[in-house]
């Protein structure tokens, strides 16, 4: 009852403690308790911040009027998500999608793309606009600076910059141009001065793209010509060309088509002397299908750049492959490294002719024409037989997976090496692991002499013992004697079952397994390699283990009893003393009849003998009547279970012995 009144009492005065507090906490001043609560400012913690922004000459507005919340929240684990909204949504809260443009047809890629911050810097810059860069400086940073300072730079970047001509956020015009082609141009260039009309030959040019033969931001040459000019427009002669400057259609040209250009360029010259095959532009006379007729930043006036112009038309080579041909894509001339351009005398636009075009960058390839047995594609000079010429997905540049290109040719092998068993490098198509894929000094196109071409893989096989013995196909070298090389239905790749293949040597163990009374049980199931090690072994006759140890590996049973019993002498030492290990004409494949074997050891003739056996005449005996062979408990190695008469060798009970 005290504990319980003595709990009542301490809650009562922790509740009045507790209302007490908050009586005094309530009658705080509001003054005092909105200073305890007021919230800082974030430079109070970003000072070094707000001190290097501030010091800058271009400083973004809300920064300036401290307004870190108009783009900030207050709370946030990581920087990023402290803003408010995420990319461009969060600038176009002030600066209004329609003031920059987006709903132009050509927007700046990294407005299009979310990313206002890849020019700009969204709090101070010493640039206007908060642009990261200086003038061009900015624009560098994605397109290529050295594009835009060659020998000659057009005045606009140099005095304006690139804004000069573009627009930094959209336009209705390509690569964001802030007028169309050439007005944009004449803003700047007179088109009615005595030298702009000399410049040109007095062609009235102004109503034409500049860009035909200028480059707009700078050139190797003078005047802003593209890098490869043709020779009429490098001299000023545009009329070697077209119409007369003043005539009533000054730009039409003297001559249609290929005619034109075959004024100055020699048709004969181009398609060459004994041409069988021309490309399809230069027969059609389409010369502009892949020159430009004025200027180009690409050399002989090619519309595009060396394999690009190529792909063009011929998508199909096009493909990205995991293993393309090195001259597709690492030599300048690239697709012209093996065709020519207009006119050539073999199929395909080849410089040459079948494999001597292969020769003239594989010379080491070559030399396989001297090798004793050669491929017959490759001898043929088929290349294309197996390889495909621009690039493939397969190693080697093969056309499909190795088994695949040689089953083509090889038709009936894929059937015959389908196989229960299958040699790893047939498994994995690797075919020219073993074959030399265009010719070898070998048979079969075999790489290396067996067992030479083995060694590599086989190498624990290979290895040189002394002593011991070997096999005698495996000691010389001949593998192919009991293994098939591709896949076998067997075990081990033999060419046969065991039994088969063994007896095809060793005849004389079937004849006599014919007439024999009893067989091994390995021997009888042809299972040889039970026994003996099909290649080499330590030990002679290719026996995996030394006597007895052999025999008691599956006869565990007298294994067992060796171990705790007395072990007849014979057993202990060989067991073929008194076994074959094959075949026999007794029974147990004993050696000769059970009296006789016994007789080699046991003398039928001494009196101990008769004595311990009551005078009866071994020739009528069989001793494993009342003996175990191997092994016994009993000293005389009596078998465990005895008649009561013979273990108290009471024999005449049952028996007419010779002992009165």
């Amino acid at each position: 009852m005290r504990t319980v009144h003595a709990q009542r009492q301490l809650l009562f005065l922790v509740m009045t403690l507790l209302v007490g507090g908050l009586i005094l906490h309530l009658s705080e001043s509001p003054a005092l308790a909105a200073k305890k609560f007021a919230r800082k400012e974030c430079v109070d913690c970003h000072g070094k911040f707000n001190d290097k922004y501030l010091s800058m000459k271009y400083i973004h507005t809300i920064v300036k009027e401290q307004k870190c919340e108009d783009c900030h929240l207050r709370h946030g684990i990581v920087p990023k998500l402290l803003l408010k909204k995420d990319g461009n949504q969060l600038c176009f809260d002030c600066h209004g999608r329609d003031k920059i443009g987006l709903d132009k047809p050509k927007v700046h890629t990294p407005l299009r793309q979310g990313k206002c911050t890849l020019c700009h810097n969204p709090h101070a810059s010493t640039t206007p606009h908060l642009l990261k860069g200086d003038g061009p400086e900015s624009c560098y940073a994605c397109h290529k600076k050295e594009d835009y300072e060659k020998g000659t730079i057009h005045g606009a970047i140099t005095k304006k910059g690139c804004g000069s001509c573009h627009a930094a956020h959209s336009s209705t015009e390509d690569n964001l141009l802030r007028e169309k082609e050439p007005k944009i141009c004449l803003g700047c260039h007179d088109s009615g001065a005595g030298s702009f009309k000399k410049a040109h030959g007095g062609y009235p040019v102004e109503n034409k793209r500049c860009t035909i033969c200028h480059n707009p931001h700078s050139a190797t040459g003078k005047k802003l010509l593209r890098s490869s000019a043709h020779n009429p427009v490098a001299t000023g002669g545009c009329d070697g060309c077209h119409n007369p400057a003043g005539g009533p259609e000054p730009f039409g040209v003297t001559q249609k088509g290929s005619e034109l250009c075959y004024q100055c360029h020699d048709a004969a010259m181009l398609k060459g002397t004994g041409g069988v095959a021309e490309h399809a532009p230069f027969k059609s006379g389409d010369c502009l299908s892949c020159h430009r007729a004025h200027t180009s930043e690409f050399a002989k006036l090619l519309t595009a750049d060396g394999n690009n112009l190529c792909f063009g038309c011929h998508q199909d080579k096009n493909l990205r492959v995991a293993v393309p041909h090195k001259v597709i894509t690492g030599d300048k001339k690239g697709c012209l490294s093996c065709h020519r351009p207009h006119a050539a005398p073999n199929k395909g636009l080849l410089t040459l002719a079948g494999s001597d075009l292969c020769y003239s960058c594989h010379a080491k390839t070559k030399e396989g024409l001297k090798n004793k047995v050669q491929h017959v594609p490759f001898n043929g000079g088929d290349c294309s037989s197996c390889h495909d010429p621009h690039g493939t997905n397969f190693a080697a540049m093969l056309k499909e997976r190795a088994d695949t290109v040689c089953y083509g040719c090889h038709t009936d092998a894929e059937t015959k090496f389908k196989k229960t068993f299958t040699h790893k490098p047939v498994m994995n198509a690797d075919c020219v692991s073993c074959h030399g894929a265009h010719g070898s000094a070998e048979k079969n196109l075999l790489k290396n002499t067996v067992p030479q071409l083995c060694a590599p893989c086989h190498a624990d096989l290979m290895k040189a013992e002394s002593g011991g013995s070997s096999h005698m196909p495996f000691n010389g070298g001949q593998c192919l004697t009991c293994h098939d090389s591709h896949g076998s239905n067997v075990r081990g790749m033999i060419v046969d079952n065991e039994a088969k293949l063994c007896f095809g040597c060793h005849k004389s163990l079937e004849q006599g397994d014919k007439a024999s009374k009893s067989s091994h049980a390995p021997f009888r199931g042809g299972d040889c390699t039970k026994c003996h090690s099909p290649h080499k072994a330590k030990l002679n006759k290719l026996l995996l283990a030394q006597g007895t140890d052999l025999c008691v590996s599956c006869h565990k049973g007298t294994k067992e009893r060796f171990a705790s019993e007395k072990i007849h002498t014979p057993a202990e030492q060989d067991c073929q003393t008194c076994h074959k290990p094959h075949n026999s004409g007794q029974p147990s494949l004993l050696t000769e009849q059970l009296v006789a074997l016994c007789g080699q050891c046991h003398s039928y003739d001494r009196k101990p003998f008769a004595d311990a056996h009551l005078g009866i005449s071994a020739t009528v005996m069989n001793c494993m009547n009342c003996h175990d062979p191997h092994s016994s408990k009993d000293p005389k190695f009596f078998k465990k279970m005895v008649h009561a008469p013979f273990a108290s060798r009471s024999c005449s009970d049952c028996h007419v012995t010779g002992k009165q």
